[in-house]
């Protein structure tokens, strides 16, 4: 699992997808929500503006997991 780190209160899971480089533009991670390809602490996400907090955990389309770590 791979930790990415925020310096904020959350991250929007859009925003996410950019900063850990799952995605290469707000396009595409909008598609990857869309799609239902993204899962939140296990659950298939479809909402873009999705807050992300500390010790959230994102699984990618890949299977991939990533846990969010606010400084």
């Amino acid at each position: 699992m791979r930790e990415i780190e925020i310096s904020t209160e959350y991250i929007k899971l859009d925003q996410f997808l950019k900063l850990a480089e799952i995605a290469e533009t707000g396009g595409h991670a909008k598609l990857l929500i869309q799609d239902g390809l993204i899962k939140v602490n296990n659950e298939i996400c479809l909402a873009r503006g999705k807050k992300l907090r500390d010790e959230d955990i994102v699984q990618d389309h890949n299977g991939n997991r990533y846990i969010i770590k606010k400084l």
